[in-house]
């Protein structure tokens, strides 16, 4: 199989895309999850006419005729049943959010009115019904107050304790193993030979995914044949997406593309025309299992995350699609037939169109400048040169 455009490889990926089912979790464990279902209102809201200010609250009809001194018949707070008047010249005393009595209809705030031995008078013009929220205003019972697949924030969660949802039914996620290879790879909290290297690529991975809720498990295999063949048999078996850095290119102890031919791993693809990430493999087990094997250079690790697996799992949850686009703002080439993927840092200019920097780099294996940048944009196959003010797709990540 030759190598193939990024396109291509994008529309092989969304071609396997998976519903993982739903689940109904407590509401205070759903912020980040995936909303699988309406949120809609027990009643209306607000449930009943609520004073939006602190005052004194009368019937319009006795202002109409000429009545502008009213007596305090009882003093109302937020939760109380509602106070009621009898005569035409008696008003309540009324604290904001308490629900409204019938028999009353306009509301005067504090700042508007002279209390004066228990009677209350007022010079400004009042007008029918004001200072007042009204019974349904906002939403009427039944009615939608979140839609479904959007990702659950804060205020959702405010949404849903108001109407007394606390069990919220949402997106199952995956189970998901990072897996590194290489027998140059040691942990982070040892110290390397001259010709080793501590493994960030696995932190890095999970850490993306720890956004979306996803707590996947680590694992590292040295370069061994039947090591990999043995850990990878299980993984497929136990998770449902492999992730794995390392082990993909053309180098003899590169097993991977073999270990998955002799596990029977249908390859959809290996090898896109793209700078960085080019080894790039997937492929899916006969229990319909997904493995995302990517090449070991943190920056390509880090950029085929983001440009393949991420908008693969967001279509897999339902979460809806943001592309974005950006104006580059310095020129750059890049003579060879493969998409370039550079790292840029975005802003906003002053007219509120997002803006992208590119910096320089010693290529896929310099991972130091992923920390100072936030997103890598997508420089097209078809050019060689791209110039200052010109727009392309861009990919965020640091966010």
């Amino acid at each position: 199989m030759e190598m193939i455009s990024v396109q291509q490889a994008e529309e092989i990926l969304l071609s396997q895309i998976k519903d993982f089912g739903t689940e109904e979790i407590f509401y205070e464990n759903a912020l980040g999850r995936i909303l699988a279902e309406n949120i809609l209102a027990d009643c209306d809201l607000p449930p009943f006419d609520r004073s939006t200010v602190d005052g004194i609250a009368i019937s319009f009809n006795s202002y109409e005729s000429g009545i502008h001194t009213y007596k305090i018949k009882a003093v109302q707070a937020a939760g109380e049943v509602p106070a009621y008047i009898d005569a035409k010249d008696e008003c309540i005393e009324i604290m904001t959010g308490a629900a409204l009595h019938s028999s009353i209809d306009t509301v005067i705030r504090y700042e508007d009115i002279t209390i004066d031995n228990n009677l209350v008078s007022f010079t400004i013009p009042i007008k029918r019904g004001q200072n007042i929220h009204l019974k349904g205003k906002d939403k009427k019972a039944g009615e939608i107050l979140v839609k479904a697949n959007q990702v659950i924030t804060p205020s959702i969660l405010g949404v849903a304790a108001s109407v007394g949802k606390t069990l919220l039914t949402v997106k199952k996620l995956p189970k998901v193993a990072i897996i590194s290879t290489g027998y140059e790879m040691i942990s982070p909290e040892d110290k390397p030979t001259p010709f080793q290297l501590r493994r960030s690529n696995g932190i890095t991975i999970k850490s993306v995914l720890e956004k979306y809720k996803i707590n996947a498990d680590l694992l590292h295999l040295n370069d061994n044949f039947q090591l990999i063949k043995n850990e990878l048999s299980q993984c497929i078996e136990r998770y449902d997406i492999l992730l794995m850095s390392g082990g993909v290119s053309m180098g003899k102890f590169d097993y991977l593309p073999k270990v998955c031919e002799e596990l029977e791993v249908e390859k959809l693809f290996h090898k896109i025309k793209q700078r960085p990430g080019k080894p790039f493999w997937f492929g899916k087990s006969q229990n319909e299992k997904l493995i995302f094997a990517f090449p070991g250079n943190p920056v390509s690790v880090f950029m085929c995350l983001h440009r393949y697996f991420i908008p693969w799992l967001e279509r897999s949850l339902e979460i809806p699609e943001t592309i974005q686009y950006a104006i580059l703002q310095n020129d750059l080439d890049f003579p060879f037939p493969l998409q370039y993927f550079a790292q840029v840092k975005l802003n906003v200019n002053q007219s509120g169109q997002l803006i992208a920097e590119s910096v320089s780099t010693n290529g896929s294996g310099d991972f130091s400048h992923l920390a100072e940048t936030n997103a890598f944009i997508e420089l097209p196959l078809e050019k060689t040169e791209f110039r200052k003010g010109e727009v392309y797709k861009v990919w965020k990540y640091n966010f």
